[in-house]
């Protein structure tokens, strides 16, 4: 089988490491329009506050390709599919024939038609991160464009470099789709702690040559602009083959487009309706489709996601799941609120099951919570104990000596914690070497506490040392 994937971020390079893993012969080759090796954008606002080199965020090694017998075309664009030759045309005059074809095109970020916009970078690559770096290093002052998940992580990471930076938002209070008003309250005290500053319903109506023009004719100092408003699926390539696009390219239980020989993963797809921008339904995607293709598994099938959002910004702990903007008259609402201490907790609770959560602040029980949401089974009758794992009360499976092994643990990579142990018995002794062998800790990150614990645990269990 001659397999072509156009796209080598996140999605793409999950499924040709996923397929080679599960069969050696498949002939695959790869196209990727940046020229970097595949990396994780998770981690990009630690690229620009500098806590992390490029190599860092790598999710192959450089010379991974030529180890398993892909052929890498980087920093070469795919600009046409003849489905009728089954052949992909590059940019470059290279011309593929396949005999499957995987579209993991991800996403582009939505830049808003405002007068000067050009002067502004977006954060979106590796590239936008070198970018952003160059021009903080000399800037007296930043002001960063959007303040959902991107949008905060690119201001937290310039805070960190010392730039005085200023985050303005069109909407009343910053996630909006994630966090509830009170939530978001919070969210922004926290980030004023940290060295942003933050604005919240305005409007943006220029980007000058030192300043960012307000809705109003105010001015607010900027020497360096990022856009962070948010991405949409890039799905031109697919529209102009004549494939079935709504918001994105739509795909059935198989990943598979309307052609029986194309399919699509990552955040270019739309299965059921609903677009995916985050890695673990990716992730998910990429595992179910390298089962189909190799025949490992042609039962698999994709169900949709149970999304938890985690933002990345140092010395902000969020976590947010499911639907949080029930009312009391819709749903049962467990909440805490300490603003001083930047903490806020809430669940959200209908027939007995947990359909939503918002921690933020100190996070530790976003194991349990996330368990709870995915496996969608009764909660305790002490509701309040969920959210203090110190409670007695509480059945805590961030404990690893309560936690069952079908429990999963890192939520991007899938990995419970019985293939931690597993892995632990097989010889896997810390933290990298489990990371290695299953991909935990990987992702987000945000499961490297539990990964850590359960280590640790076995390792007291077996008196040897982690």
């Amino acid at each position: 089988m001659r397999l072509v994937v156009v796209g080598n971020g996140m999605a793409g390079a999950r499924l040709v490491s996923e397929v080679r893993a599960r069969d050696r012969h498949v002939k695959i080759t790869v196209f990727g329009a940046e020229a970097w090796q595949p990396y994780n954008r998770v981690l990009l606002s630690n690229v620009v506050a500098g806590t992390s080199r490029p190599d860092q965020v790598r999710l192959l090694g450089p010379r991974w390709h030529a180890e398993h017998n892909v052929t890498a075309h980087l920093g070469v664009e795919v600009t046409a599919i003849d489905r009728d030759a089954r052949t992909v045309v590059a940019a470059d005059g290279t011309r593929e024939p396949y005999d499957v074809l995987v579209l993991a095109t991800g996403s582009e970020p939505v830049i808003p038609a405002i007068p000067g916009v050009e002067r502004a970078t977006a954060f979106r690559t590796l590239d936008d991160c070198d970018r952003i770096r160059e021009a903080a290093a000399s800037a007296r002052s930043a002001v960063v464009i959007g303040g959902g998940l991107l949008g905060i992580e690119a201001a937290r990471g310039l805070a960190g470099r010392g730039v005085p930076v200023t985050l303005l938002h069109v909407r009343d209070h910053l996630m909006e789709r994630q966090l509830d008003a009170e939530a978001g309250l919070i969210l922004r005290e926290t980030l004023g702690s940290l060295g942003v500053a933050i604005r919240t319903g305005v409007t943006v109506t220029a980007v000058r040559e030192r300043h960012v023009e307000l809705a109003g004719e105010e001015l607010v100092d900027a020497d360096l602009v990022v856009v962070a408003c948010g991405v949409r699926p890039v799905v031109g390539l697919a529209r102009d083959a004549g494939l079935e696009v709504e918001r994105g390219v739509v795909v059935d239980d198989e990943l598979r487009t309307d052609d029986p020989s194309i399919f699509a993963i990552g955040e270019c797809a739309q299965h059921a309706g609903r677009v995916y921008g985050l890695v673990a339904p990716a992730w998910e995607q990429a595992s179910v489709l390298a089962d189909l293709l190799t025949g490992a598994d042609k039962g698999a099938r994709y169900r949709g996601s149970r999304l938890v959002t985690r933002l990345k910004a140092k010395s902000v702990e969020l976590a947010a799941m499911g639907e949080t903007h029930l009312t009391d008259e819709e749903a049962e609402i467990v909440r805490f609120s300490h603003r001083h201490k930047g903490t806020y907790r809430k669940l959200v609770i209908r027939d007995g099951r947990l359909v939503g959560a918002i921690l933020l602040g100190e996070t530790s029980a976003v194991g349990t919570l996330t368990q709870l949401f995915d496996r969608g089974g009764p909660l305790p009758g002490d509701r309040t104990g969920l959210l203090f794992p110190g409670v007695a009360a509480a059945a805590t499976a961030d404990n690893p000596t309560r936690m069952p092994d079908s429990a999963r643990v890192c939520q991007c990579n899938n990995v419970t914690k019985g293939q931690i142990r597993a892995c632990w018995e097989s010889g896997a002794r810390d933290v990298e070497a489990v990371a290695a062998a299953t991909r935990a800790t990987t992702g987000c990150g945000g499961c490297r506490d539990a990964v850590e614990g359960i280590v640790g645990w076995l390792c007291e269990q077996e008196g040897v040392s982690a």
